[in-house]
């Protein structure tokens, strides 16, 4: 069901500002660091699950807070220093811990430190917690913190095939996961982690049937794509995160030399082997390109056959981009409403897709806005 126009504007300031929470109970299932959506914790607002951003310096100075009253949970709007007015929202709730976190493998490591609850039915992993560029600042994404959830020790360096089948028929069976995300630091090797990807998604398919997306750079022979897709990965994505050339040297200096161009043959490349809708990329918005430079790259992705998931930048401390701002809710909406229309006009929906970051629209509201032109209009 499609979200109203306020209560799309109101998730998606959401997730731009994030969510002060109140108490320690409301602290559950978080993603602190590493690789995905980092720092965010999974929150249902009337039966829509977001990845929002808590542990961020933004939100500890959001609007929003969480309050329980009447003996339910409220979210709340803060206006102005003179007083607090309640968002007519209710039904506000966080996900819980999985049953598979309490399980570690034969030699002691914790299934939570081999993949994690991403949204609210989501598995996800990264399989290798290294990248070729990471340690060094000259190379590195400058937003980046991959790094920083193995220093900590809540993960392992390398995921093993048969660890990740473990854990993902663990995560079906007791928490009921519909999907699995595996993503990779990249290698130094030639496949850019389509080996990887492959051999665990061959070894999960072994003894779990649950779709899988992979995610890596594009593989320079053309062959891993057919490998990844025989292996029982059902999409694919590759990530831009940023678009202009200047703009992806100045914040990506080392995936940079992979340009724009690069990538929209590479994407040619993967959606005639794993189809249209399924083959998907990330866009960053609020790292520096406009709004307009963001529709016309994604209005060329989707005429090849790839969904750009825009998501909001939201900075992660201990990165050199750890103090950059993240885009205006207003920003956000004038790209996400016409981009929902285009896709909608596409019939590539996130629905249509068979797993992934765009199925599971948790890091972006753009989902709700793949509706008719006239509906966005408020006239159906």
């Amino acid at each position: 069901m499609r979200a109203s126009t306020d209560s799309q504007r109101l998730l998606t300031e959401l997730q731009t500002k994030g969510l002060r929470l109140t108490s320690p109970e409301q602290r559950h299932v978080s993603r602190r660091g590493g690789a995905g959506p980092s720092d965010h914790q999974a929150v249902t607002v009337d039966g829509t699950t977001l990845m929002v951003p808590i542990y961020t310096e933004s939100a500890w100075q959001s609007p929003f807070s969480v309050q329980t009253l009447s003996g339910d949970e409220v979210l709340q709007h803060q206006e102005s220093l003179d007083g607090d007015s309640l968002i007519p929202l209710k039904n506000v709730s966080f996900a819980d811990s999985p049953k598979f976190y309490d399980l570690e493998t034969s030699d002691g490591v914790p299934y939570s430190h081999i993949a994690t609850l991403h949204s609210k039915d989501v598995l996800a992993t990264t399989i290798l917690q290294t990248c070729v560029r990471y340690e060094s600042r000259k190379k590195a994404c400058k937003f980046c913190s991959i790094g920083q959830s193995l220093r900590a020790g809540r993960t392992i360096a390398e995921k093993t095939p048969e660890q990740l089948a473990q854990v993902a028929k663990a995560a079906v069976e007791l928490d009921g996961v519909s999907q699995m995300v595996m993503t990779t630091g990249t290698p130094a090797t030639s496949d850019r982690g389509a080996k990887v990807l492959a051999d665990s998604a061959k070894a999960i398919k072994a003894v779990v049937d649950i779709p899988i997306q992979g995610q890596c750079e594009p593989p320079a022979d053309l062959v891993w794509y057919q490998r990844m897709k025989e292996s029982g990965i059902d999409s694919l994505g590759m990530h831009l995160e940023v678009l202009g050339q200047e703009l992806r040297e100045e914040i990506l200096p080392g995936k940079s030399e992979d340009t724009l161009a690069h990538y929209l043959e590479a994407f040619e490349h993967a959606v005639a082997v794993f189809g249209r809708g399924q083959v998907s990329t990330y866009i960053l918005a609020g790292l520096g390109d406009s709004a307009e430079t963001i529709l016309a790259v994604s209005e060329q992705l989707i005429e090849i056959g790839v969904y750009p998931f825009v998501v909001p930048f939201v900075p992660i401390r201990g990165t050199p981009l750890e103090d950059h701002t993240s885009p205006s809710p207003e920003f956000m909406e004038g790209i996400l409403r016409p981009l929902g229309r285009q896709l909608y006009d596409a019939g590539m929906t996130a629905d249509t897709a068979k797993a992934g970051c765009s199925k599971c629209g948790a890091c972006s509201t753009l989902a709700s806005y793949e509706v008719p032109e006239a509906s966005l209009a408020g006239e159906i």
